[in-house]
């Protein structure tokens, strides 16, 4: 099937062997000459544990977390538990979701260790518990490079679980971009990303010998990889290195990119030397956007062909025109087009999200206009509204309680689904749809808003974060939804669960409602008002006043009212219905129509309180 979003192709034929993609000029295209946009999720937190993405933000890593729990349980009840994970998190079921909402790219970010055998796993497990093991450990890396024990042996969980995946992408048409998110020894400051036992040690430790050898292993992982996989036209590139940055004068190295340059071409020489064809993909220093010294006219005219270029985009201006001095920063609009242009070599967004739904319409909506491609990040959360999936609370990792739940709730059938982020992300450009059915009579839930960009489904003075600066949220009650509206929870047995809160005056949120039952209906409204003044909101039905909620002060923390409001006669059909603020400091949970014959006459023009 061919996929048709923003005007581009993007192929979704199962690609056959041989016909690898491959660079042409500044596009990717497929066997056929045909230009191929990949537009996909990332599955980050399976093969590789970020802290955030369990709430497990105290433990700042993978290996953190492990440490914790070898405290308590012995290294073979933690890789037991991290094979059930793995199991978990990421299953088939997962992928055909993906395909079946239109996606036609799966970026796989793994850890170097998960090519260790147990074995040798477990001398990191000392490292990780010990800092006086890690020259050991090191060392013996070193040594089983030089006896070719290292990342050769049979069955390797890292090859089991990317042989796997690539299966199930086959299956669905999907695309796989192979990501080295974790590299021996670690590839910048950021334990979180790279789960490093010492921060660079990727560009600075050596052995008894002199030899880089956290370097020396990963070029052997790349051997291997593309000895494996070489053929397999069903991965559309390899990423050789996530994320390098803090490669910087202050942290003792230079300051134009040497080190990287260096390590990139012997990586770039072991694939090939593989007889390996695929696309690499080079991404750049500072969390892999800044390319001094990295173009192609830099690299060894054999190494220059097949080459991609990436950028990661978070929290940065959606402006079309935005730019940076420095040609070789790429994460603005510009920059990435006028490099794309001037290198002639395809450009492509691996990482982006943890954003508002807004930022994510905005930003893909030009990325497609640009014909360049993307990755969302991330699949799943812990109780978050930014991925694909929010994976329910389950305590606490350092539990067997904490544990146990954790691996059942992380399974697809168990995780809610961000409706919402999918519409941003494959339908940016639509207008108001409808959250969930709204029929009339009935409850209409406050915070299940239509679906669709600021000004489209809703209004709200803070609907996104454009800059790394911006500590707040944009849903400033973190709940339910991801866009600008803040949502809060709520106690009141009589509400629902979410509220609609800290509206400010003219903000409002607009619902499709389909009326089954024409004729009249008695409106009641579930609201609170925690300021000292009244607060008012307006209800329009197709741009016309409907009613007037007046919610007077109901007193400190939560406590919730009904207001009882005239009968209205509502027409049959299709409705836009419209929530207004016209004075600040309500919160309201739902809106409930009920049928009434006739208007009673006794009811108050602007509500009464129950």
């Amino acid at each position: 099937m061919a996929l048709l979003l923003g005007g581009l192709l993007s192929l979704g034929t199962r690609p056959a062997a041989g016909q690898l993609l491959r660079a042409q000029g500044p596009e990717m295209v497929n066997g056929r000459g045909e230009k191929v946009v990949l537009r996909g999720v990332n599955v980050g937190g399976w093969l590789l544990q970020e802290s955030y993405i369990l709430r497990t933000d105290s433990l700042n890593s993978q290996g953190q977390i492990q440490a914790a729990l070898l405290r308590t349980m012995s290294v073979q009840q933690v890789e037991d538990f991290y094979r059930q994970y793995r199991k978990n998190f990421v299953t088939k079921a997962d992928i055909d979701f993906l395909a079946d909402q239109g996606f036609n790219c799966v970026r796989v970010p793994f850890h170097y260790d998960l090519f260790l055998t147990s074995t040798q796993r477990r001398l990191r497990y000392k490292a990780l518990q010990d800092p006086a093991q890690l020259t050991a450990y090191a060392d013996s890396l070193a040594a089983w490079n030089d006896r070719g024990q290292l990342f050769t042996a049979q069955n390797l969980d890292g090859f089991r679980h990317l042989d796997e995946v690539i299966r199930w992408c086959q299956a669905r048409n999907l695309y796989v971009v192979l990501d080295l998110h974790a590299a021996p020894g670690g590839q910048g400051v950021d334990r979180n990303i790279n789960d490093n036992l010492v921060p660079l040690d990727l560009w600075k430790r050596r052995d008894a010998k002199g030899r880089l050898v956290y370097q020396d292993a990963t070029v052997q992982l790349w051997k291997q990889l593309a000895a494996r996989y070489r053929q397999n036209a069903s991965i559309a590139f390899y990423d050789l290195i996530n994320e390098p940055h803090g490669l910087t004068p202050q942290n003792g190295l230079s300051a134009d990119n040497q080190e990287l340059r260096a390590l990139y071409v012997r990586l770039l020489e072991a694939v090939r030397s593989q007889n390996d064809q695929h696309l690499l993909m080079l991404e750049g220093n500072g969390y892999g956007n800044e390319y001094t010294n990295l173009t192609p006219d830099k690299l060894p005219e054999p190494l220059r062909t097949n080459l991609v270029y990436n950028a990661h985009r978070y929290w940065c201006s959606n402006e079309p025109t935005s730019s940076d001095p420095n040609p070789n920063q790429i994460n603005t609009f510009q920059n990435l087009a006028a490099f794309r242009d001037k290198w002639q070599v395809p450009v492509w967004v691996g990482e982006t999200g943890e954003n508002a739904n807004e930022w994510f319409a905005a930003a893909v909506t030009e990325l497609n206009n640009l014909g360049i491609g993307w990755c969302h990040w991330n699949i799943k959360r812990v109780d978050a509204t930014t991925g694909i999936f929010s994976v329910p609370a389950y305590g606490s990792i350092l539990t067997s309680a904490g544990r146990k739940t954790l691996l059942r709730n992380v399974q697809v059938r168990h995780s809610k689904v961000n409706w919402d982020v999918v519409q941003a992300l494959l339908r940016p450009a639509e207008g108001g749809r409808a959250f969930a059915p709204q029929q009339l009579p009935g409850r209409l839930v406050a915070a299940d808003y239509d679906m669709g960009r600021a000004g489209s489904a809703y209004h709200d003075t803070y609907a996104q974060r454009t800059e790394f600066g911006q500590p707040e949220s944009w849903n400033q009650g973190r709940q339910y939804r991801n866009d600008g509206v803040d949502i809060s929870p709520v106690a009141d047995p009589k509400a629902h669960n979410v509220a609609v809160d800290m509206l400010e005056p003219n903000e409002w949120v607009q619902y499709s409602v389909e009326v089954t039952q024409p004729g009249f209906c008695q409106l009641q409204a579930r609201v609170a008002n925690a300021t000292a003044t009244v607060a008012r909101l307006q209800l329009l039905l197709d741009g016309q006043p409907l009613a007037e909620l007046v919610v007077p002060p109901t007193g400190p923390g939560d406590v919730w009212t009904t207001l009882t409001l005239p009968a209205k006669n509502l027409p049959a059909g299709a409705h836009q219905l419209r929530l207004v603020t016209k004075e600040p400091g309500a919160r309201i949970s739902w809106v409930l129509f009920e049928r009434v014959p006739l208007p009673k006459a006794s009811a108050p023009v602007s509500g009464t309180m129950q």
